[in-house]
């Protein structure tokens, strides 16, 4: 291998790494075809990466950035399932692959980033050669699927008011939560309507303070 591609290499192998410390007791072998296999892209805010019933032609392991993964449903109502962040894979692309099947959601990008792209075939190949592979993809398939778990019996089992108080403290920072009514309602599963309803209530009982895509949590919530 010529010097500069040695040296290209040895620098994406360090990108890698440090994002994806799962790969680092990898044999030799795997990290050199997966850093032989990867190519890097960016993508960038409010780009659609995937749209419900779309084919998965590859995969991306996401190095910075915020992709976030919901499902549509009537009256333009849509529900999170969950984001995509720095130092992971979207768990439906790599099931989409491995099981030869179209897309079941959709994916939009929240914020720009960076990303080592891998073609479907090779993703594939990978996993079927390396057990390392496979762990990752399960590993990453249970967090998912505990994650989703745990949307579905909030969603059956909680009051929606009380999930927005939860969604509002764990998502605010330094009190402050910077996100318009219609996301609130994306991630939660329910419609803008029904968001500003209850943030009005919180904001007349003095709980937050409202103001242009910025919420200002004043009290604790009561549960």
């Amino acid at each position: 291998m010529p010097e500069a591609a040695n040296t290209a290499v040895k620098v994406r192998r360090a990108d890698f790494l440090d994002r994806f410390p799962f790969f680092k007791d990898a044999t030799a072998q795997l990290l050199e075809e997966l850093m032989l296999s990867l190519r890097k892209s960016e993508f960038h805010a409010g780009q659609q990466i995937y749209r419900e019933q779309d084919p998965c032609p590859g995969i991306s392991f996401v190095l910075s950035g915020e992709i976030r993964v919901f499902k549509s449903g009537p009256g333009a109502r849509e529900v999170t399932l969950y984001t995509v962040g720095t130092g992971e894979i979207c768990i439906l692309n790599a099931a989409c692959i491995l099981s030869a099947t179209s897309y079941p959601a959709n994916a939009l990008v929240l914020s720009d980033g960076v990303a080592y792209g891998q073609s479907a075939s090779e993703f594939r190949r990978l996993v079927d050669k390396y057990p390392l592979m496979r762990q990752f993809v399960l590993h990453g398939l249970s967090g998912r699927l505990f994650g989703i778990m745990q949307l579905v019996e909030e969603v059956l089992f909680r009051r929606l008011d009380e999930r927005l108080l939860k969604y509002l403290f764990e998502n605010a920072r330094e009190g402050v939560l910077e996100r318009t009514h219609q996301q609130i309602a994306s991630d939660l599963g329910t419609s803008r309507e029904v968001v500003s309803r209850l943030l009005g209530d919180l904001a007349a009982g003095r709980h937050i303070e409202i103001s242009r895509q910025r919420i200002r949590i004043l009290a604790s919530p009561v549960t």
